[in-house]
C-alpha cells in the first residue's frame, strides 16, 4: 500500500488552517499558519496537515511519529479484516452416479452456507474424454440443484481434460432468509 505523505510544520503552505488538537490546551478553530505553528511548538508537538483539500486545510497538533505509528497500525488492522475468498473444490468423473452426485452436492451446500465459493469440475481420464456431453450434463444438474444456495459465477468451460464450473454463495455467511 502506498504511504500517504503528510505536510508537517514548515512544509504546510496554506496561510490559514483549521486546527484540531489532541489535548484540551489548544482550542479548535481557524488560525493563521504562523499562529498554529506557535501553538504546536508551545506544546512541544508537531502541526500535521491531515486534510489538505479542505477549505481551510485541517491540521492536527500531535506528535508526528506517534501519528505515523497509529496510521500504520490502523492500516494493518484494516488489512487483517479484509475478506479472504476461499474456494472449495469438488471433483467428479464423467460417469458419476446419482448417489455420489447427491453426496457431493450436500458438501457443496455446506460450503456455500459457510460463505465459501465452490469450484466443481469433471476430470476426464484417458479415453473418457469422449463423454464431454455427460460431464456438461452432470455440471448443469449440479448447478441447477444448488440454485437456492448459490449462483453460477462462471459458466461451464473446458480447460484441457477438465470441465469447470464456479458457484458463489447467494448471501453472506450467517445471513437469514
Amino acid at each position: 500500500m502506498a504511504e500517504i505523505r503528510y505536510r508537517v510544520n514548515e512544509q504546510i503552505r496554506a496561510r490559514e488552517v483549521r486546527v484540531v488538537g489532541e489535548n484540551d490546551n489548544i482550542e479548535n478553530g481557524v488560525y493563521s499558519r504562523d499562529e498554529a505553528l506557535r501553538l504546536a511548538n508551545e506544546e512541544g508537538l508537531d502541526l500535521v496537515e491531515i486534510s489538505p483539500n479542505a477549505k481551510p486545510p485541517v491540521c492536527k497538533v500531535t506528535d508526528y511519529t506517534k501519528f505515523k505509528y497509529d496510521l500504520k497500525k490502523r492500516q494493518k488492522e484494516l488489512k487483517a479484516k479484509a475478506a479472504k475468498t476461499v474456494v472449495k473444490e469438488i471433483r467428479f468423473g464423467p460417469n458419476t452416479d446419482d448417489h455420489d452426485l447427491n453426496f457431493k452436492q450436500n458438501h457443496a451446500i455446506k460450503f456455500l452456507k459457510e460463505g465459501f465459493k465452490v469450484k466443481a469440475y469433471v476430470q476426464f481420464y484417458g479415453r473418457s474424454i469422449i463423454y464431454k456431453d455427460r460431464g456438461r450434463e452432470l455440471l448443469e444438474r449440479f448447478a441447477q440443484n444448488l440454485e437456492e444456495y448459490g449462483k453460477v459465477e462462471q459458466s461451464i468451460r473446458q480447460e484441457g481434460r477438465r470441465m469447470i464450473l464456479f458457484i458463489a454463495p447467494n448471501k453472506a455467511p450467517g445471513a437469514k432468509k
